[in-house]
């Protein structure tokens, strides 16, 4: 499993795709050999989650820089030396030590995952000197263009065009030799079957989830706000997680509340929309001053893991933003949402994969996140049911599936299906 995403990595969620495929694997008849890069790498560590790494798990770290941060010179670095992402140094002793894994456990599968392109170039070169199959996990799109048939209007991520390309070689060459390339949402997938038609079907969806034993161990803590003036009890709207600034605009959603706070009709005393973790606090103090719903906002700092789910369980209501551009992706953090067990208000395009997610758990309280008029609308009714105890709340069947141990027997059919269905599934020898 070459996962540049792993412990003791902190301060993103994708770390935990990874984490629990290798927690839940042992029970389930395989052997998980994780390949990732040198601590050294990460911008921010934690050793919170390390303790989650089963012990028997074989864990090895190649040699691997940050351009941006180790090989820069006077603020500014060349651009080969961050193509495909500024980790590309991991692919040389990756390789290296990936060849010495191959020898030493003789593994039936080569897995790699995005968002770390580089994975994906240690995993074809493994494969390529070794014949083992290749699962390659996109998880989101890579490559991705936007506009329309003019080619001015056109926009790509990444922006750089050399960057964008070599994406485009790497997605091309997945598609051409993996034996799955792995989705988490519907869109996604469909964008890379249209793509790649004559790969079609070996593109398959593994949607991401949430850690029941997780969730086993934290209690939720108990509110701390008091009664306000009125007599009521501020609730809280929690947006846990990045604020990306294109994919996750809150500006409209200020705009919004500022309309119902001119006129009345919703109040700082009745609602707090706390953002934890955002990345982006001094962009969301800006907006909430500009739009003078400032006492509606609370900014607060990244905590660790079991803390997050902890303040998930303790708050009255959660907060998704997804913008109509990323109807292809769905945030990882709405499945530990959907096992919160609480109402979900979800800013998005009602025709993008996070709103089917909501609506196939029964949560229909959806805006664009665009339209300032319809959240402007839906902000007081759900504050009301939230109020009254009259929120919808997440399908008991729904939140089931999207537990990672149901993840992770997906991922095992999968793999049975890539090493055939008699082949021995604890290594070769």
């Amino acid at each position: 499993m070459i996962a540049y995403h792993f412990p003791p990595l902190a301060g993103s969620s994708g770390i935990q795709r990874t984490l629990r495929f290798v927690q839940h694997l042992p029970s389930m008849g395989w052997l998980p050999l994780v390949l990732s890069a040198d601590a050294r790498s990460y911008e921010r560590t934690s050793d919170d989650l390390l303790p989650e790494v089963p012990a028997s798990t074989v864990v090895r770290r190649a040699f691997a820089l940050d351009t941006a941060r180790h090989l820069q010179v006077a603020g500014r670095y060349l651009g080969w030396m961050a193509r495909p992402d500024r980790w590309i140094s991991w692919k040389f002793d990756a390789v290296r030590q990936g060849l010495q894994l191959i020898d030493e456990f003789k593994p039936d599968v080569i897995w790699s995952t995005y968002p770390i392109a580089t994975a994906h170039v240690i995993a074809s070169k493994l494969h390529h000197k070794t014949g083992i199959p290749w699962v390659a996990d996109f998880r989101d799109p890579m490559a991705q263009e936007s506009g329309d048939d003019d080619p001015s209007m056109r926009h790509t991520f990444p922006a750089d065009p050399l960057t964008w390309q070599s994406y485009l070689g790497i997605e091309a060459d997945a598609a051409a030799h993996a034996q799955y390339c792995v989705f988490t949402t519907p869109g996604a997938a469909r964008i890379y079957q249209n793509r790649y038609p004559a790969a079609a079907n070996r593109m398959v969806v593994l949607e991401n989830g949430y850690d029941e034993e997780s969730f086993a161990s934290v209690v939720a803590s108990p509110s701390i706000d008091s009664p306000s003036a009125s007599g009521m009890r501020r609730l809280t709207l929690l947006h846990s997680g990045i604020v990306y600034p294109g994919e996750r605009d809150p500006t409209q959603l200020f705009m919004a509340l500022g309309q119902l706070s001119k006129s009345g009709t919703l109040r700082p005393d009745e609602l707090c929309i706390r953002f934890r973790a955002s990345v982006h606090d001094d962009q969301i103090r800006s907006l909430a001053q500009v739009h003078n719903v400032s006492d509606f906002i609370e900014l607060c700092p990244a905590i660790s893991y079991r803390d997050a789910l902890a303040e998930m369980l303790a708050v009255d209501a959660l907060l998704v933003m997804q913008s109509s551009g990323c109807n292809a992706q769905i945030p990882a953090k709405i499945y530990e949402y959907l096992r919160a067990g609480k109402p979900i208000l979800g800013l998005t395009d009602p025709a993008g994969d996070t709103a089917g997610v909501l609506r196939q758990a029964e949560l229909h309280d959806i805006a664009r996140l665009n339209e300032v008029d319809e959240i402007a609308l839906l902000l007081p009714v759900v504050v009301r049911a939230w109020r009254d105890g009259k929120a919808a709340l997440p399908n008991a069947s729904a939140v089931q599936a999207a537990s990672r141990r149901e993840r992770s027997k997906e991922l095992v059919m999968l793999l049975r299906q890539t090493v055939g269905a008699n082949a021995n599934p604890i290594g070769r020898g």
